[in-house]
């Protein structure tokens, strides 16, 4: 099971609501317990943040985080030195344009920039 699938039925636990029928548990029940409640939102707060990794994740290029190899190199400083403007040369390298503006200054071609 996916995690979004699985967090609304983890955060009607937390809410003392069977996700199955939407009744709330009985006082006597196991999740009307305060240990189990404060264990269930803690679940769903992980699940929560996770899922908005996951989100965060898919926005970002395929080759985010990757090492760079020797042809890639070879290929960026090609397309660099023949005028290629950085946001397409990002978007070929499926790479963010700070990536592709530090592996640059790596190789020598950019000047670094001063931090803000």
């Amino acid at each position: 099971m996916q995690l979004q699938s699985a967090l609304p039925i983890v955060r009607a636990l937390a809410d003392g609501v069977n996700p199955l029928t939407g009744e709330m548990f009985a006082d006597e029940s196991p999740y009307s317990e305060p240990r189990t409640l404060r264990a269930l939102f803690s679940a769903v707060e992980l699940m929560e943040r996770e899922v908005e990794r996951e989100k965060r994740r898919e926005r970002l290029p395929a080759n985010f985080g990757k090492p760079w190899t020797e042809a890639e190199d070879a290929t960026l400083t090609g397309e660099f030195d023949s005028g290629i403007v950085l946001h397409e040369i990002a978007r070929k390298h499926a790479r963010t344009l700070s990536s592709i503006r530090l592996r640059l200054e790596k190789l020598g071609k950019l000047e670094p920039q001063p931090a803000n």
